[in-house]
């Protein structure tokens, strides 16, 4: 393995990107190993530079469930592996991993180390898959991939939730009393 790390986080992912594909198309025998990538998220990076790497032709991704790490965390592996399942047409790689124990993942790590998941974190939040805008109602109403990329099921959630609220619409309230009956 040969491992390239932005131990400081102050990588953008087009620099990381030209990076990883420099070396990969000049250290001699480099498809005899396995590239590997290392980012830290000081500037709030780390998930879109292990992507970008992935894209650039790595093969492995170092991280951590929950973004955890050194200072400001490491790549978040929930939200690294999701866009590559998700962003298959793109990458052309898979993880071969059960995306359905991401959510259940979190919540162990998370008690484990007492480190709470922030309500709006991406892929695991518990604001994830919740609805409370009104056009954002309407939206999963009539077509739910219209703001949702994936299926909260694939990563282990229950179902997407419609919250009703100060913010919710006519469609929203009306979805909900049906719900009801």
């Amino acid at each position: 393995t040969v491992n390239i790390p932005d131990t400081v986080g102050y990588s953008t992912p087009t620099e990381f990107s030209k990076l990883v594909k420099g070396i990969i198309q000049n250290v001699p025998k480099i498809d005899e190993v396995v590239v590997s990538v290392h980012c830290h998220n000081d500037l709030g990076n780390a998930a879109a530079n292990s992507v970008a790497a992935v894209e650039a032709g790595a093969r492995q991704v170092e991280g951590c469930i929950n973004g955890l790490g050194e200072r400001a965390g490491n790549a978040s592996l929930e939200e690294v592996i999701m866009a590559i399942e998700t962003r298959k047409d793109l990458l052309g790689v898979s993880t071969n991993i059960d995306t359905t124990q991401i959510y259940r993942t979190s919540r162990m790590v998370s008690d484990i180390t007492g480190f709470p998941v922030q309500p709006n974190k991406a892929i695991v939040g518990s604001n994830a898959f919740r609805h409370a805008s009104g056009i954002h109602q309407d939206g999963m109403i009539k077509e739910r991939t219209t703001f949702e990329i994936m299926e909260p099921q694939s990563v282990g959630w229950p179902s997407s939730s419609l919250v009703l609220g100060k913010l919710s619409g006519r469609a929203g309230l009306k979805a909900r009393l049906e719900e009801l009956g």
